[in-house]
């Protein structure tokens, strides 16, 4: 589970460390992989308290130097960062500028994660060889409403798809994913995790929604 805070003020600064500690709590308890993926400028105090990995929001291809305002592979290592996630449908990106981005990562050992708004997309993607993508249908974003409810040919397409170009990728599920019975059927559609945002971050309770998607999502595997 790759829980991404955007730039929520419920995921910023100290909350960003309070939440990803809430976070690494259900790992521990539920033995289910979770990442979290604060603001760039968070990402080394929360990778100083908790053990759980820490992905960038993004990444920016071009080398260290003079490059004023972009967000570098090294930097994100450097900070304790582990991985990063690449065009995002609020940071959509050209596709060499992601294949860049995924060989700019795999050189300084980050993971990378593609997102991806459609079977072609994703497709394209995925022969570029990243570690995972994730399927997210931007309409549904941050609605509440699951793709993998509401829409579940978009996933089982995908990943077939997805699998005809790259067998080894892992294929992740986002879009309006909120409880556990959206995790729990992006799993049986095909998926091998999911991508969420809002619906933890924004809760009243967003150890408690985790722990349950969580505890969904171990009883598949």
């Amino acid at each position: 589970m790759i829980v991404n805070f955007k730039t929520y003020s419920e995921g910023t600064g100290r909350r960003a460390l309070e939440l990803s500690r809430s976070l690494s709590d259900v790992q521990r308890e539920t033995g289910v992989h979770l990442i979290v993926a604060p603001q760039a400028t968070d990402i080394s105090s929360v990778c100083q308290h908790v053990e759980i990995p820490v992905f960038a929001q993004h990444i920016d291809p071009q080398p260290q130097g003079a490059h004023t305002g972009h967000v570098t592979p090294e930097a994100v290592k450097e900070s304790g960062g582990s991985g990063a996630l690449l065009n995002h449908s609020e940071n959509q990106l050209e596709l060499s500028v992601i294949q860049e981005s995924i060989v700019r990562a795999r050189n300084v050992g980050l993971t990378s994660v593609v997102c991806a708004n459609n079977a072609s997309v994703a497709t394209a993607c995925a022969a570029l060889k990243p570690d995972m993508v994730a399927v997210e249908p931007p309409e549904l974003i941050g609605t509440g409403i699951a793709v993998s409810k509401a829409r579940p040919e978009i996933v089982t397409d995908t990943v077939a798809h997805i699998r005809k170009v790259n067998t080894d990728v892992v294929i992740l599920c986002g879009a309006g994913i909120a409880e556990a019975q959206d995790a729990s059927s992006a799993l049986e559609l095909g998926t091998q995790g999911i991508l969420i945002s809002s619906a933890v971050v924004k809760a009243r309770d967003p150890r408690r929604v985790a722990l349950d998607l969580a505890h969904a999502m171990s009883r598949r595997f």
